[in-house]
């Protein structure tokens, strides 16, 4: 396992439980593991596509049911892998540049392992764990 994705288990572990018995404590214990992480230097793993008519990448996104258009991270290469979709390049993000991007871009938010135990993190959440 790359060392910036060392530690992102404890955050698989706390997205689990908040899934299994969501609380507004739950949520708090998962938001400071992220901020944790981000202090850590922590990072994830993102899919990047090439933008239409431009020559640069950007962050792959997902849609939600609702239509909002949210950027995808993986806390780990084997949670990127279980979307079974078309093969995308990633790469690894630092975590506080992929939040502090997120905040500035036109997306709801980031969405963390969108295929399997997921946790979406709007704009509000994203203020709360960068602590703005």
């Amino acid at each position: 396992m790359d060392q910036g994705l060392q530690g992102n288990d404890k955050i698989e572990e706390a997205i689990r439980e908040l899934q299994e018995v969501p609380s507004d404590e739950q949520l708090a214990h998962t938001l400071t593991l992220l901020r944790r992480r981000m202090q850590e230097n922590g990072q994830m793993v993102v899919a990047v596509e090439a933008a239409a008519k431009q020559q640069n990448l950007q962050l792959a996104t997902v849609r939600t049911e609702d239509g909002r258009r949210w950027f995808a991270a993986f806390t780990s290469f084997e949670e990127e892998m279980k979307g079974g979709g078309a093969v995308k390049s990633t790469f690894l993000a630092d975590i506080r540049q992929l939040f502090e991007t997120t905040r500035e871009a036109d997306v709801a938010g980031v969405i963390l392992n969108p295929w399997n135990r997921r946790l979406a993190l709007d704009q509000t959440l994203l203020a709360v764990v960068l602590g703005i």
